[in-house]
């Protein structure tokens, strides 16, 4: 038997720490933030910057910092000019600014001392190594947020108005400052919060649309060719569109997805890893959820589990599934219900999130409705569905 060769060709590209080369649908953003950084590339000593970015999880805002990061030191290197960019989170500096300045320091001072020294002579350190080095600092504070809910206005304004006491001498650090939301500095007083929120770049929840092109980027460079099918990128893009339109949680969906089929030794990643890896991710039906359905309700979604584990296609259409049902029910010898009945399970477990149903054109023969089955693990829903029905028989029998 010959060995089996991964899906991946290159799965760090589905890790959270790295930065693509190209951002698709964060290109005006990132012209954005370059623009309100172009006068370090020619007057660094002029003046200093300061630009917020928010965004919800999963929107690109790391990635987009650490982008621009990258890029504004590239032009720099064209024209000569001394920056330096660096990125802190500051969650992990469990939101205290002398953690934050002690990551800084080290960067340029490996053996700098990580205790006996304040905040302000911390600044203090910084500034004159700057100026050592005639270099200009980006610093990116990730998570800005736990900074201001440890320390409050005071940090915020040692931050901003760092420079102040430098009349007429070089501007040294410029800020960009990463949060989920602007309301986190409304806690702030009137002085930090008018010197910070100079610039604001806000990134919108990406849509399914744009979702599928991220992924289908990421695709092309984690995965070998014809791993992933256009169906699977739309179904990861769908489910993670449902989640805020987190383009992390997609990435990460895929990467499962990927481990899955590689565990399986498949040629390629089938809906039922998608369903597995959100399932895992997120639990979209508990058991208990499940021994309150109706007989009939059961039997109907163990006829859509077994469509779609048998089938291992994304879609299959109402028909399909009601004949499996009714196969269902002869086994179990029940007479199955009617038409009108199960169009009232399909719009019962849409709501539930269990099933989607979409009405699509059929060609000549009009239009028919078409599910999906988008969240939960065919043959593990057909696995819970068999031991509801078992043990709802145990106790029939035993009546």
């Amino acid at each position: 038997m010959a060995p089996h060769h991964s899906l991946f060709r290159d799965e760090t590209k589905l890790d959270i720490n790295y930065v693509p080369n190209r951002m698709p649908h964060r290109e005006k953003e990132h012209r954005l933030l370059m623009e309100f950084f172009s006068f370090v590339l020619h007057n660094p000593e002029k003046m200093a910057q300061r630009v917020i970015i928010t965004g919800d999880v999963g929107t690109g805002k790391t990635a987009l910092a650490q982008r621009f990061g990258q890029d504004i030191m590239l032009e720099a290197h064209k024209t000569g000019a001394k920056i330096r960019y660096l990125h802190v989170n500051s969650r992990e500096c469990r939101g205290k600014l002398s953690f934050v300045l002690q990551q800084v320091i080290a960067a340029f001072q490996p053996n700098f001392p990580k205790r006996g020294y304040a905040a302000e002579e911390q600044f203090n350190v910084l500034i004159k190594t700057l100026d050592e080095e005639n270099t200009h600092l980006i610093l990116a504070l990730d998570e800005f947020d736990s900074i201001i809910e440890q320390e409050g206005s005071e940090s915020v304004y040692q931050l901003t108005r760092l420079q102040e006491t430098r009349l007429n001498q070089p501007q040294r650090v410029s800020l960009v400052c990463i949060l989920r939301d602007l309301q986190s500095t409304e806690q702030l007083d009137a002085s930090s919060k008018s010197t910070l929120q100079h610039n604001v770049i806000h990134l919108e929840k990406y849509s399914s649309r744009e979702l599928v092109d991220i992924l289908s980027e990421r695709v092309r460079l984690a995965f070998q060719p014809d791993a992933v099918s256009e169906d699977i990128i739309n179904l990861a893009s769908e489910l993670s569109s449902n989640e805020s339109g987190n383009a992390r949680f997609a990435i990460e969906l895929l990467w499962r997805a990927g481990k899955y089929a590689d565990a399986e030794q498949l040629e390629s990643i089938i809906p039922e890893c998608i369903r597995k890896a959100f399932s895992n991710i997120i639990p979209t039906m508990r058991r208990s959820e499940l021994t309150g359905l109706e007989l009939h309700e059961k039997l109907f979604l163990l006829g859509a589990a077994r469509i779609f584990k048998e089938s291992q296609r994304v879609y299959a259409t109402l028909s399909e599934v009601e004949k499996e049902y009714a196969l269902v029910c002869e086994n179990f010898n029940i007479q199955p219900n009617g038409h009108t009945q199960l169009w009232k399970y399909v719009q019962f477990f849409s709501k539930l999130g269990v099933l989607k149903s979409q009405i699509v054109v059929a060609g000549p023969k009009g239009r028919t409705t078409q599910l999906s089955l988008p969240a939960i693990s065919a043959s593990e829903l057909e696995k819970v569905i068999e031991q509801s029905i078992d043990s709802q028989k145990v106790i029939s029998d035993a009546d």
